[in-house]
């Protein structure tokens, strides 16, 4: 598989966007899934392009987070800003990103994603949780890149 159109049904694409909306109702954090063909730059730079495209980095609390996924290269890469980074366990990106290939190795894109959305979630909700007037910052519809 190496179409970005074929990675996922409109189902499971319905179903990570509730994932996404789900994992934000508590919480002021940003959460964006980010799917493309491939990329020529180290995927963890690219994802870092896309991020700030994506206006990820301009979120009030600096804490968004991206899970970027380059199809043909079987890369996916998990962004956190600086706000996220600065209180989740050392590990906790590694252990979220291990998780999803788990179910990735299986084929299961969906849970895989899903997987990584709720871990992120949980932390978001966390550390920084819904305070009366939050708004939705960013879209939750998932981003696709050629």
């Amino acid at each position: 598989m190496s179409k970005v159109e074929d990675f996922l049904t409109q189902e499971e694409e319905e179903a990570i966007v509730e994932a996404i909306r789900l994992a934000e109702k508590e919480t002021s954090g940003e959460i964006r899934v980010h799917i493309e063909k491939t990329t020529s730059k180290v995927p963890y730079d690219r994802a870092l392009e896309v991020f700030h495209h994506l206006g990820m980095d301009a979120t009030q609390l600096k804490n968004g987070v991206l899970i970027y996924i380059a199809v043909k290269d079987k890369n996916f890469v998990i962004c956190g800003d600086q706000g996220i980074n600065d209180v989740v366990p050392n590990d906790f990106w590694d252990c979220t990103k291990e998780a999803m290939a788990a179910q990735f190795k299986t084929g299961n894109f969906k849970q895989g994603l899903i997987d990584g959305i709720t871990r992120a979630g949980d932390q978001l909700q966390k550390y920084f949780p819904y305070q009366e007037g939050d708004i939705n910052e960013l879209s939750n519809e998932i981003s696709k890149g050629e």
